[in-house]
């Protein structure tokens, strides 16, 4: 029974929509492959190029796809089977069947989704590494697509901090998409998972970039959005996150900045404001100390550089804001602000704007 969802789900060119069609009109993975030509000749919803696939897909065994999968070391498992995540299967559209490298989440784990802008800035980097740091220091999990930018930095950063990932890909778990990250790949396979539905092979078409994000978003229980232009993956992911029900947590960023307009759109729309991992940390429903005083902690400052150090935050905060905020003279906090520079502890991300520096 379970191999024949092993069989289906590994149909080359065939989507989500095309196994719901057949399962309505065949009843099930077994009845379509035990399906005639004729029959399968006569399925309107099918293309034709479809249909000679599955006509051809008749004559493969179950027992040779999953041999082929363990020589590549994927796994597979079913809508059926009792491992299957209850997160996706409260979804509309769950889909019958994953691939996957390493494992899944366990039931009980769990995850938080961080996406964001591909060309990301390097403010939007030290967000992505000291949300994934903090999350990992208490036990959740990320979950993201190993794109470029924040996803990936996201994703190594919660691996190097200890913690589990997993990825969400649009291709085949043979296929590392982007080829450059082919060891961050072998670690989430190590230390969580990489997971699809599309079977081995499939290729990086960006048909399957916005259908898997249902998934990124399906697995966790609220989406973090970083960095991310008016239109983007991550907005379609937000979306996502909004339609079943999650909480999405927007990081704001300035007006005249491309890569801010789709969180601040998020954010105009109803979204969370996430300007802390403190937020963060008390939005998910977790007791801890004060980050930036654990931060504190490890380093050594005087009692006027105290003042301006806890004024800052990963959100820019003008020099006016610092001044007004540390109670000190313009002077005394212009001259702390370049010496914290030079230690390598504020970054002036633009004029006179300034965050905490990783």
């Amino acid at each position: 029974m379970m191999d024949e969802w092993l069989w289906m789900c590994s149909m080359p060119g065939f989507y989500r929509n095309d196994f719901a069609r057949l399962l309505q009109f065949f009843e099930s993975p077994e009845a379509i492959r035990k399906s005639e030509k004729k029959q399968i000749s006569l399925l309107p919803f099918l293309k034709d190029r479809q249909k000679k696939v599955l006509e051809e897909w008749r004559s493969h065994s179950a027992e040779e796809i999953r041999h082929k999968l363990t020589e590549k070391g994927i796994k597979f498992i079913s809508c059926m089977e009792k491992g299957y995540p209850e997160r996706l299967r409260a979804l509309e559209d769950y889909p019958y069947g994953l691939f996957y490298l390493g494992e899944l989440p366990s039931p009980r784990e769990r995850c938080v989704a961080v996406v964001g802008a591909r060309m990301c800035t390097n403010y939007g980097r030290s967000i992505a590494v000291e949300v994934a740091e903090v999350l990992s220091e208490h036990g959740i999990s990320i979950v993201s697509g190993m794109a470029y930018g924040i996803d990936g930095i996201a994703q190594a950063a919660c691996l190097k901090a200890g913690g589990r990932s997993y990825a969400v890909t649009g291709c085949g778990a043979d296929i590392c998409y982007p080829a450059d990250h082919r060891s961050l790949c072998r670690e989430l396979a190590q230390k969580g998972g990489v997971i699809t539905e599309y079977p081995p092979g499939t290729q990086p078409v960006p048909l399957h970039f916005p259908m898997r994000n249902r998934l990124i978003s399906g697995l966790s229980e609220c989406v973090i959005v970083v960095e991310a232009k008016k239109k983007s993956g991550s907005l379609i992911t937000a979306d996502l996150a909004l339609d079943q029900g999650k909480d999405v947590l927007a990081v704001p960023g300035r007006m005249e900045d491309p890569l801010s307009e789709g969180c601040n759109q998020l954010i105009s729309q109803g979204a969370g404001i996430l300007t802390s991992v403190e937020e963060l940390i008390s939005h998910l429903g977790i007791s801890m100390e004060n980050v930036k005083k654990k931060k504190k902690n490890n380093i050594t400052l005087a009692s006027s550089e105290n003042m301006v150090y806890i004024c800052l935050d990963f959100r820019p905060k003008s020099l006016t804001e610092i001044i007004r905020s540390s109670g000190l003279p313009a002077e005394a906090v212009m001259r702390i602000l370049m010496d914290l520079q030079m230690r390598g502890l504020v970054e002036e991300i633009s004029k006179n704007y300034y965050v905490l520096k990783k």
